[in-house]
């Protein structure tokens, strides 16, 4: 039968970390501004806040950060009068929301220094981090799964929210596998209450086979993605006619093409639980009519290419929303698809235990690092991205969960390296990133590179013989 909230976690802090968010928020009626990460996983989790705040009707302004912009946030605490929520984001930074005149409320899953015992805050302050609770925020929570437990918590009707939990999941890659842990009960439960069903077939997007197949980033096939010719010759070598929907398969054909985009996933190297994720049925959202794959694209998206608060208004109901989410889903894809296809033909470079390129599309670079990473590049190394930003040079750094059960732990990598060159950094384990002076990429690079040779024993092995 479906439950509340209140016994998802066996943990003390659980509970006293959500309530005590939940009594200063009720304290406090007025307006709030949410301040949230600019990625898929940021943009629902303010698609939720906002949801659950007009519900209670708390007038609310949504405010994006586009990166580790310490700078930013400082900005926006002076700029604002009243309380601040921050989701996705910010658990580095708890002593800037202390110094904040008005009530604070952190949702966040990254990793923050002394985790998992929070600092001592004032009352004004309320910091809720599944970390605190024996939750991974890597791959049991992330910020939008937390976000929408919190609205669950003020009100019960916010169970409608899992729409936005889940797709801010999928586009943090936590549904990789099959959801696990705690994100794994909370859709349990949102089915329970018919707010999501199961999707049978691998998520293929587009006007016909041959869109999904040439246009596909997720998974990266070589030779065929960015390649509408020779896309149509391996749909013809199936007997499949490259016109028809990709919805339009019956099971048999549907199971053909499968087997057939997993060969070449496996004749590319790629690793065994990329491959299985293709086999991997989804979940629909009735309320949207959409897949909730699908949604996740709409919502990163938008943030990808500088337009977040469309993704928020699409989850409001806004009639124009689809519509320029479906245009910022187009240019997003292409943009990503010109990055791994730069990647695919020219390589990248490489160090002892690490390997990197440079991108000039700013806010793709993570999603290209982690494709790259999944589906072209030396699995038995994690990636790292350049890119040119306003307050110096870029840092996205992606690895696999396979690298982190090894050793891999990013999260203070990018932490150390960055903070020896002047810059800071930080995130999960599998995906982190910093912000760095640009004239101390290379010194930044060999830290970064000792400090994995450290963590995995291939390398440490390597540097004994």
């Amino acid at each position: 039968m479906p439950s509340g909230p209140e016994g998802l976690v066996d943990h003390p802090a659980y509970r006293t970390e959500l309530e005590r968010a939940r009594s200063l928020l009720f304290a406090h009626p007025g307006r709030w501004r949410i301040i949230y990460h600019y990625d898929g996983d940021g943009i629902a989790s303010a698609s939720c806040a906002v949801r659950a705040l007009q519900r209670l009707g708390f007038p609310v302004q949504a405010t994006a950060l586009l990166a580790v912009e310490k700078p930013r946030m400082v900005e926006l605490l002076a700029a604002t009068s009243t309380p601040v929520l921050v989701v996705d984001t910010g658990a580095s930074w708890l002593d800037l929301f202390a110094a904040h005149p008005h009530p604070v409320i952190v949702l966040d899953h990254h990793q923050y220094h002394g985790a998992p015992q929070p600092p001592e805050l004032p009352e004004s302050v309320a910091f809720v981090d599944p970390l605190d609770w024996g939750v991974d925020g890597m791959n049991e929570m992330c910020a939008s799964t937390l976000t929408w437990l919190f609205t669950v918590f003020l009100d019960a009707r916010n169970w409608d929210n899992a729409a936005y939990g889940v797709s801010g999941a999928i586009a943090d890659r936590q549904h990789v596998g099959g959801f696990k842990g705690l994100n794994a009960r909370l859709v349990e439960e949102a089915r329970e209450r018919m707010f999501l069903t199961k999707a049978v077939g691998p998520p293929l997007f587009g006007g016909s086979l041959e869109e999904a197949i040439a246009l596909s980033v997720d998974p990266y096939l070589t030779g065929l993605s960015g390649r509408a010719a020779e896309t149509r010759a391996f749909l013809t070598s199936l007997g499949l006619e490259p016109q028809r929907p990709p919805n339009g398969l019956d099971p048999a054909e549907g199971r053909r093409l499968i087997e057939a985009v997993s060969m070449r996933l496996v004749r590319q190297g790629v690793r065994p639980e990329f491959v299985a994720a293709f086999h991997e049925d989804g979940w629909f959202v009735p309320s949207l009519g959409l897949r909730a794959e699908e949604l996740a694209n709409l919502q990163n998206a938008t943030g990808r290419v500088g337009d977040p608060g469309v993704g928020v208004a699409l989850a409001l109901g806004d009639a124009a929303a689809l519509g320029h989410a479906r245009d910022a889903e187009r240019a997003w894809r292409q943009g990503v698809l010109n990055g791994l296809e730069r990647v695919e033909k020219g390589g990248v470079n490489s160090l002892r235990a690490l390997q990197w390129f440079e991108s000039p599309d700013g806010s793709l670079a993570g999603t290209q690092a982690g494709l790259a990473m999944n589906y072209l590049l030396n699995a038995r190394k994690p990636v790292f991205v350049f890119t040119a930003a306003r307050d110096g040079l870029k840092v996205s750094a992606r690895g696999t969960t396979w690298l982190v059960g090894q050793g891999l732990d990013l999260a203070t990598v990018c932490r150390s390296a960055a903070g020896k060159v002047g810059g800071e950094g930080g995130g999960h384990r599998v995906a982190s990133g910093a912000t760095i002076p640009p004239a101390r990429r290379d010194e930044f690079l060999a830290i970064a590179d000792g400090l994995i040779a450290e963590q995995l024993p291939a390398f440490a092995t390597e540097a004994a013989a």
